[in-house]
C-alpha cells in the first residue's frame, strides 16, 4: 500500500496526538495571539515581500491563488521589482523545503494563507509544527498576527516604492539578482550517487559508530513513500566516511499496537515492513540501523477519561502514562518485543530518559505528584524503564537465536546530578552507558568562565561529567559511548561540517584514549560525509595514530597535491574556532544559522530570538553571560582566523595543477570555510548595530550622535558586502545554508533583501537621523 501525503499525515497526526511537549492547546493559541507581525519596510507593501520570499521556492499559480490574482498579475508583478523569470518548482523540492516556507511566511501569512500555500489541511501543518523536531518552539512558540494579503493594482504611491526598490537592485547586482546556479538540493543528487573512489576504511577500535542522515525528513519517514532519505549511493558514501550506523527517530504508538485506542497504530505493519526493508538495504553497506527511543509519550487528558488507572503526572493538558503502573509496563515490553521479532536485523536503540518530550512521570522532574512514583526515587524509575526496554528486546529476538540481539544504548541525557550513580549499577548488563562527551568542560573565552553542555566542536572533549560516568560503567560491565558532534555543532549548522578538524582529531584521540567504545557522531545534524568523519575513523583505525597524520592521510586523499596546504588551514581553522564564545545561549539563540541574512531594524523588534530559529535583534539573548563588548571581539577573532588562513590556503595552492574533481573539491573545501566567517563577522555586524542604534535613540549629544550615525552608516555598507558575497557562494553550493531538521536557513532571495533592507536603512531611516542632529 502506498500513501498519499495527506493520508500518512494523517495517520501520523493520530498515533500522535498528544504526545509531545508542546501543548495541545498550542494551535488554537496560535490563532488568537495578537502579538503584530513585524512590518517590512523595505518592500513596497506586504504583498510585493510575499512575492519577493516565495519566488523560486512555491509554483507561480499556488502564489496567484493565495492572493486572489490571475498568474499573469504575478508575473507582471515580479517584472516590475527585478525578480527573475519563474522556474519550475518540483514537488520534490517542495517537500524538502516546507519548513523553509513555514519560517519566512510567519510574519506575513495568517495560518488560513498559509494552509492554502503549503497545499495543506490545519490537521497537517498542526502535526508539522509539534512533530518536526519541535519546529513551533523554533519559531517561538507564537503566531504573529497578520492581515490577509490580497491581490490589488499597484496605486501611485506603491508605484513609487515599486521605482526605489527596481533602482536598488540594479545598483546593487549589476549582472542581475543573485541565482542558485547549483540548484536548491542538487546536494541530495550528487550524494545519491555511489562514491567514485570507495575507500574501504579498516575496522575501528570504536564501535558503533553511528549518526544521522545529512537529508532525513522528520515526520513519519517510514510512512513516506516518495523521498528515500537513504538512497543506496549515500548509504555507500556514509560506509566510506567511516560510519558503521544511522538512527530514525520513532514513535512507539505509531510502530507498533496501541491497546488502548488501537486507531493511533493505524499503518503499523506498513511502517514495520518498512522498517526491514531499510535494514536490509543500509545492512548491505555495513550501515546498522539504531531507533530512538523517548517514550512511553504523554497522552491529552481526554484519554485518561476511559484509563484513568493508567494517569501519571499532569502537566497542561496531558499526562503521563505511568510506568510504575503493570499495564503500562506491559505495553513496553509487548512493543518492543514485535519490534525485534518482525525485525530482527536492527543494529539497537538508544534511550533519552529525562527531558525531551513529557515521558514518564519523572522525566520532568514531577515524579513527586504522582501516587505510585512518589513513593520511587527518579533513578528507580529511569533504570527500570530501560530494564523494559530490553526485556522486551530479548523476547522478540527469542525466536531468532542465530541473530545478533540489538544494542541498548542507555543516554543519560538530562539526568540530574546524583541520579547516575544510582541508575547505572541497576541497568542492564548488556546496556551500553552513552554521555555527551564534551558535557561540564571548563572554559574561558575571551575572560568568560563558561562550562560547556553539548554541541561544541571549540571545546575538545571528553569533559569530567562523562569521564565519571563510563568509570561508573565500566566499573558494573557496561559498554561506554560518547555523543559527539564530529562535524558540525549548532555552533554553525549552516555549514556541511566545519573544517576545524584538529579539534575533531584532538576529541577523538582523547576519547580513544578514555578507552571508549563507541561513538555517536551526532545528532539531527552532522551527517554529511564529511572530511571530519574520515578524520574520526582514521584516529579509530590504529592506537598510535596522531591527529595531524589522521588529517594529512584525509587530506592528501581529498586535495591530492594540495594536502600539506589544507592540513595547515585545518590547524588554523582549529586555533581559531577554538575562540568561540560558547555558552548554550549563545548556540540556541545568536543569529548565528541566519548569518547576513537576518534582518536589522530601525527600532527594537520587542521580539525573543527562539531556539535556532528566528534571531530578531535580541542582544541580549544572543550574547548569553559575555559582555557585549566581548561577544563581539570573540566573533570577530574567529572569523579573522579563518578568512586570514583562507588568504594562505588560497596562496599556497592557486599554481597547483590540480585535476578539475581536486581542483572543485578544494573550491567547496574553502567555500564552507568562508561561509563560516562571513557568518560569524555578520553576528558582530548585527550585535554592533543594535548596541549602536539602541545608544543613538538616547545620546542627547549632536556630536556622539554624529559618530553612532556614521558607525551605523559603515556596519550596514558592511553587511552588504556580505550578503552579497553569501549569496554568490550559496548560488555555486546548494549545501550552503542548509541543515535537516531546518531545511534552508536561507535562500539567495534572503541575502537579495537583505541588502535592500540595509539600503532602506542607509536611504530613509539614517537620513532622517542625520536631520535631527
Amino acid at each position: 500500500m502506498t500513501l498519499t501525503r495527506k493520508e500518512f499525515l494523517r495517520s501520523a497526526t493520530l498515533a500522535t496526538a498528544g504526545l509531545l511537549a508542546i501543548p495541545s492547546s498550542f494551535a488554537v493559541a496560535s490563532r488568537s495571539v495578537k502579538k503584530q507581525a513585524l512590518a517590512l519596510s523595505h518592500f513596497p507593501d506586504r504583498l510585493h515581500a510575499f512575492l519577493w520570499r516565495n519566488w523560486g521556492l512555491v509554483p507561480v499559480d499556488r502564489l496567484a491563488a493565495v492572493t486572489g490574482a490571475k498568474p499573469a498579475d504575478i508575473l507582471k508583478l515580479a517584472a516590475t521589482i527585478g525578480l527573475p523569470e519563474a522556474k519550475p518548482v518540483s514537488p520534490d523540492q517542495m517537500q524538502r523545503s516546507y519548513l523553509t516556507v513555514i519560517r519566512r511566511n510567519w510574519h506575513l501569512l495568517p495560518r488560513e494563507q498559509m494552509l492554502e500555500l503549503l497545499g495543506w489541511t490545519d490537521e497537517e501543518l498542526t502535526f508539522t509544527l509539534q512533530e518536526d523536531d519541535f519546529f513551533y518552539i523554533k519559531l517561538g512558540s507564537l503566531k504573529p498576527d497578520c492581515e490577509p494579503i490580497r491581490f490589488r493594482a499597484s496605486s501611485v504611491e506603491i508605484q513609487k516604492k515599486e521605482k526605489w526598490l527596481l533602482d536598488v537592485i540594479r545598483e546593487e547586482f549589476r549582472t542581475g539578482l543573485p541565482q542558485h546556479r547549483e540548484p536548491l538540493f542538487q546536494f541530495v543528487k550528487e550524494l545519491s550517487k555511489a562514491p567514485e573512489n570507495t575507500v574501504k576504511q579498516r575496522p575501528s577500535g570504536f564501535s558503533p559508530r553511528f549518526g544521522y542522515a545529512y537529508f532525513a525528513l522528520f515526520g513519519d519517514p517510514l510512512l513516506q513513500p516518495d523521498i528515500d532519505p537513504y538512497p543506496e549511493g549515500y548509504l555507500a558514501q556514509m560506509a566510506a566516511s567511516g560510519m558503521d550506523g544511522t538512527w530514525l527517530h520513532i514513535v512507539l504508538s505509531k510502530l507498533t499496537p496501541f491497546p488502548w485506542d488501537p486507531a493511533l497504530s493505524e499503518h503499523w505493519e506498513q511502517r514495520l515492513e518498512n522498517l526491514g526493508k531499510l535494514v536490509s538495504k543500509a545492512g548491505k553497506h555495513g550501515i546498522g540501523i539504531y531507533l530512538y527511543l523517548n517514550e512511553p509519550r504523554f497522552m491529552p487528558l481526554a484519554f485518561f477519561e476511559k484509563h484513568p488507572e493508567l494517569k501519571g503526572v499532569q502537566i497542561g493538558n496531558q499526562a503521563a502514562l505511568c510506568t510504575s503502573h503493570p499495564a503500562v509496563q506491559k505495553y513496553l515490553v509487548d512493543s518492543m518485543a514485535t519490534i525485534t521479532s518482525r525485525v530482527p536485523g536492527l543494529a539497537g536503540f538508544f534511550s533519552i530518559t529525562a527531558s525531551e518530550n513529557h515521558t514518564h512521570c519523572w522525566s520532568h522532574g514531577k515524579g513527586a505528584e504522582c501516587p505510585r512514583c512518589s513513593k520511587r526515587s527518579p533513578s528507580a524509575v529511569i533504570a527500570e524503564l530501560n530494564q523494559l526496554y530490553l526485556e522486551g528486546i530479548n523476547q522478540g529476538m527469542a525466536a531468532h537465536t542465530q541473530q545478533k540481539s540489538p544494542a541498548l544504548i542507555a543516554w543519560d541525557w538530562g539526568w540530574q546530578n546524583g541520579w547516575a550513580e544510582e541508575i547505572i549499577p541497576a541497568l542492564p548488563k548488556r546496556a551500553a552507558l552513552m554521555s555527551v562527551s564534551e558535557w561540564d568542560l571548563e572554559i574561558n573565552r575571551g575572560g568568560v568562565k563558561n562550562k560547556v553542555g553539548e554541541y561544541s566542536i571549540s571545546s575538545v572533549g571528553p569533559g569530567p561529567r562523562a569521564l565519571r560516568h563510563w568509570a561508573i560503567a565500566r566499573k558494573n560491565g557496561l559498554k561506554t559511548i560518547a555523543k559527539i558532534q564530529a562535524g558540525c555543532t549548532w555552533e554553525i549548522a549552516a555549514v556541511p561540517y566545519i573544517p576545524a578538524l584538529e579539534n575533531v582529531a584532538r576529541h577523538a584521540e582523547n576519547l580513544r584514549t578514555a578507552q571508549v567504545d563507541g561513538l555517536m557522531l551526532g545528532w539531527t545534524l552532522g551527517g554529511y560525509p564529511s572530511p571530519n568523519l574520515e578524520v574520526v575513523a582514521e584516529m579509530g583505525s590504529s592506537s598510535t595514530i596522531t591527529g595531524q597524520e589522521a588529517m594529512h592521510k584525509v587530506a592528501k586523499r581529498r586535495y591530492g597535491a594540495a594536502g600539506e596546504a589544507v592540513t595547515k588551514a585545518w590547524r588554523q581553522f582549529s586555533k581559531g574556532f577554538s575562540e568561540f564564545p560558547y555558552h548554550v545561549g549563545v548556540v540556541y539563540s545568536a543569529p548565528l544559522q541566519a548569518g547576513p541574512s537576518n534582518l536589522l531594524w530601525s527600532n527594537p523588534t520587542g521580539y525573543k530570538a527562539s531556539m535556532v530559529g528566528l534571531a530578531y535583534d535580541d542582544v541580549d539573548s544572543w550574547r548569553a553571560n559575555y559582555p557585549v563588548e566581548t561577544f563581539i571581539s570573540q566573533m570577530q577573532k574567529v572569523a579573522d582566523t579563518f578568512q586570514d588562513a583562507l588568504a594562505r590556503l588560497r596562496q599556497e595552492t592557486d599554481g597547483l595543477n590540480l585535476p578539475a574533481p581536486v581542483r572543485k573539491a578544494l573550491t567547496d573545501e574553502t567555500g564552507v570555510a568562508e561561509t563560516l566567517a562571513i557568518h560569524y563577522s555578520s553576528v558582530a555586524n548585527q550585535t554592533s548595530f543594535v548596541v549602536a542604534r539602541d545608544k543613538l535613540g538616547g545620546e542627547k549629544d549632536k556630536r556622539k550622535r554624529a559618530e553612532l550615525v556614521a558607525l551605523l552608516e559603515g556596519i550596514l555598507r558592511r553587511e552588504i558586502t556580505l550578503a552579497k558575497r553569501m549569496a554568490q557562494l550559496q548560488g555555486d553550493d546548494s549545501r550552503l545554508g542548509f541543515e535537516a531538521s531546518n531545511h534552508y536557513f536561507y535562500v539567495c532571495n534572503d541575502l537579495a533583501e537583505k541588502v535592500i533592507n540595509c539600503r532602506d536603512l542607509l536611504d530613509h531611516w539614517l537620513p532622517e537621523v542625520a536631520k535631527a542632529l
